[in-house]
């Protein structure tokens, strides 16, 4: 049901800050130190193929173990690349969907994420991906699964919540910084806020952020991170639900439960309902390791 912003103006100036905090995430040394190390080769591979830098770490981090692999430490192979039929460069025999198949073998770190890059962007199978906004990581995570790039059925999701829980994203703007005043130029917008289940939230527009949001509806911007369970430099996209309140422990019937999708993480479900993201862990009985899989059912009340 659809309320104007002109009746709820005094109701939304009333709504206090709650401490409604994201969910704490555990974070491995080794991955920050592999980030600390490669985000800046991440970075230029980005301005030389536009393949978001969050991505690329994303999956280095995941297909090398952070690097300690068997296969990046004898091959310095961090993405899982096989030789094919057009590989004229070194080779090494690992055990994975096979036995003894055959991976690419580079000399440096580097020509790894040189011959990652191309081998995107030099595919016809991959080239909708570079139709999307460098900034949709969301977008290149479930296009590379759908495109076969792996056979895990969970692998868009896993890619999405290694970038949410270390803030990868936050590379993809090509500096690597915490703060972003992209909301300073954006004018002022008039938002149509909602209310579903007796929550109040408003959507996304292009190029939005908290800051713009907050400032337009008289929030602070802290309030809306607490209420919507997101970091300080969390992007927005065009079409995400921002809560101007503190979510529920539980969804409202009739939704009792979820039927996960190709691109999902425990925080964009807890969104999709207004609910919690503890509270869908402790109903779950999931901890902050899970990876939703496609296909998985969870409970939401």
């Amino acid at each position: 049901m659809r309320l104007s912003l002109h009746i709820l103006g005094l109701m939304l100036l009333s709504l206090t800050c709650l401490n409604a905090g994201a969910a704490s995430q555990r974070k491995l040394t080794s991955y920050q130190k592999y980030i600390e190390r490669y985000s800046d080769l991440a970075i230029q591979q980005q301005k030389k193929y536009r393949i978001p830098a969050s991505i690329t770490l994303a999956q280095g981090l995941l297909e090398s173990g952070a690097g300690q692999s068997d296969l990046a430490r004898r091959s310095n192979n961090h993405f899982g690349i096989k030789c094919h039929s057009d590989w004229r460069g070194g080779r090494v025999y690992h055990d994975d969907d096979l036995r003894g198949e055959c991976f690419r073998k580079y000399k440096r770190v580097e020509e790894s994420y040189e011959d990652h890059s191309r081998f995107l962007a030099e595919r016809s199978r991959y080239a909708s991906l570079f139709r999307l906004n460098i900034k949709d990581y969301k977008g290149w995570a479930k296009g590379l699964q759908r495109c076969g790039y792996a056979t895990d059925r969970a692998y868009a999701n896993k890619l999405i919540k290694v970038i949410e829980d270390y803030e990868l994203y936050r590379f993809d703007s090509g500096k690597g910084k915490r703060s972003s005043s992209r909301d300073q130029e954006m004018p002022a917008v008039r938002y149509q806020i909602y209310r579903t289940y007796g929550l109040l939230y408003v959507y996304a527009k292009e190029n939005d952020s908290f800051e713009h949001i907050a400032r337009n509806l008289g929030f602070k911007a802290r309030s809306l991170r607490k209420y919507n369970e997101v970091p300080e430099n969390f992007p927005l996209q065009k079409g995400d639900i921002v809560y101007l309140e503190k979510k529920k422990k539980k969804a409202d019937k009739p939704h009792y439960d979820h039927v996960v999708q190709i691109g999902e993480s425990m925080h964009s479900i807890a969104q999709m309902y207004g609910i919690q993201i503890k509270s869908l862990y402790k109903m779950n009985k999931k901890d902050k390791d899970y990876v939703p899989e496609e296909g998985d059912v969870l409970k939401l009340r």
